[in-house]
């Protein structure tokens, strides 16, 4: 692969952010369009990964993957490149829209928008589910996993977290012990 410039990833994760409504899971689609399927710079199941990881990570999903890919990619640099284009519209738009959403929430037309996003924001959250549905599901474990942790999680008061890291460590037993009876 050629060497791709600080400038590109910086340009690549600015176009993303821009184009973000959301949180995390809505950025997963906006990644796949840019960096896998236009771009190339990662493969589908690297951005599953990589997604899966910025989950785990406390912060924002948007800024871990940018991290990871942008370091994948450049390095340090390619990093800074990464979170600067992914935050840059964002930052900017608070800035300048902190004050005057504060004035107008009570607005009915300002209501409709948010209320409009929202709906949006739900059809990007199942459209990142249905992406990321068969890249994860990859077989009877991890659909039995997937099951016991979405039970735990409906049934219990136990933070996503715990959830998570079980998960993680279940997932590294599951491989260890393919491996160790030679199905890996």
């Amino acid at each position: 692969m050629k060497k791709i410039s600080i400038s590109d990833i910086f340009l690549a994760f600015l176009y993303s952010g821009l184009i973000l409504l959301g949180g995390g899971y809505i950025i997963l689609p906006i990644l796949q369009t840019e960096l896998v399927e236009k771009r190339k710079w990662i493969t589908d199941e690297e951005l599953a990964d990589y997604y899966a990881v910025s989950q785990s990570l406390p912060g924002l999903i948007a800024i871990n993957i940018s991290i990871i890919v942008g370091y994948k990619l450049r390095g340090k640099r390619g990093a800074i490149a990464g979170v600067c284009g992914i935050t840059f519209f964002a930052f900017w738009a608070i800035v300048m829209l902190a004050s005057i959403i504060a004035n107008y929430t009570s607005n009915r037309y300002v209501e409709g928008a948010f209320w409009g996003i929202e709906i949006a924001v739900v059809i990007l959250i199942i459209s990142a589910i249905r992406e990321m549905w068969g890249k994860a599901i990859k077989d009877k474990g991890s659909l039995i996993l997937f099951f016991i942790a979405l039970g735990i999680m409906l049934a219990t008061n136990i933070s996503p977290a715990y959830i998570i890291i079980s998960s993680i460590l279940t997932g590294i037993l599951w491989k260890l012990t393919e491996r160790s009876k030679g199905k890996c």
